[in-house]
């Protein structure tokens, strides 16, 4: 059995990756920060800070899959805008040294990255995966982030960057945060509502990494984000609508979400549109292409 390492394997989009790999047949083994995470599979204690690894947990590695990083949904503070880099950034970087002094040659590395590579802004621009990166903080970690990708290119390593969306599921993630305000009557649009929301179903994010495993013709970057536009007025009133909640509030204005998120309220108040077209051409088809087939599945 071919063995695939998984960091991040404990966090949404790892658990379902992880279960789905096993069935394919691969053996999966991943990467933990400490024992009491749990893991169904054969787990490595790995502490990025410390220069920790356990022994072994590189051995045999046919494919490593790199999902770690810090949530970016805690509020932006001075410090912790530094764990969110450290946490994708210097762990790819120590995964690279270790593989290159333990002469470990994947065939494959596949890393997680963001659509907040293109900035987070709003425009009607349709950004793809040859335009260039914002240069706003979000944009400046997925750049610096991709770039500790593409070392393993020295291992002989094929490597695949994968630019998610706000990820829908049926337990935990966004999905959550969305649907709490109308548990409270209090669901409305954001701002001016016209700002551009790139979302992706679990499922299909879960199939576009098992894609970049078996086709081996993947290489470089691409977009994980469902081919439906939608603007997070729209967003918001078709939750609402699958909720069977009514809205009742005017849209939230711009200076109350600033003053209660600071700088991570560009996450809410910006957006555009983001191309699929390049996953699409490589002949993934989405299970999930409209925001009402993925409500229709993650709420109902």
């Amino acid at each position: 059995m071919k063995k695939i390492l998984i960091s991040g394997a404990t966090g949404l989009v790892g658990k379902k990756l992880s279960k789905k790999l096993h069935g394919y047949g691969y053996r999966v083994e991943t990467l933990v920060r400490s024992k009491k995470e749990k893991s169904d599979f054969k787990s490595y204690v790995w502490d990025y800070k410390t220069g920790a690894l356990e022994k072994g947990a590189l051995d045999n590695t046919y494919i490593f899959i790199h999902l770690a990083g810090a949530s970016i949904s805690k509020r932006w503070t001075k410090s912790y805008k530094q764990e969110i880099y450290s946490s994708r950034i210097s762990s790819a970087e120590f995964i690279y040294d270790e593989m290159k002094r333990q002469n470990i040659h994947p065939e494959a590395v596949i890393s997680a990255s963001a659509t907040g590579f293109y900035g987070q802004h709003t425009s009607e621009k349709i950004y793809s995966e040859d335009d260039a990166p914002g240069e706003d903080f979000l944009g400046q970690v997925c750049t610096e982030w991709e770039l500790k990708a593409l070392q393993f290119l020295n291992l002989g390593s094929r490597v695949v960057r994968i630019r998610t969306a706000t990820v829908l599921s049926e337990k935990g993630g966004a999905m959550e945060v969305f649907r709490k305000p109308f548990d409270f009557h209090l669901g409305a649009a954001l701002g001016s509502g016209n700002q551009y929301f790139p979302w992706i179903h679990l499922d299909d994010l879960v199939n576009i990494y098992i894609k970049a495993v078996e086709d081996v013709s993947l290489n470089g970057a691409y977009n994980a984000v469902a081919p439906d536009f939608t603007t997070n007025e729209i967003f918001t009133r078709k939750l609402a609508a699958h909720l069977e909640k009514k809205i009742f509030l005017p849209p939230i204005p711009e200076f109350v979400i600033k003053t209660a998120l600071g700088e991570m309220s560009v996450l809410a108040l910006e957006g555009s549109r983001i191309s699929a077209r390049k996953i699409e051409k490589a002949g993934f088809k989405f299970k999930y292409d409209d925001l009402d087939a993925a409500f229709s599945d993650v709420i109902n």
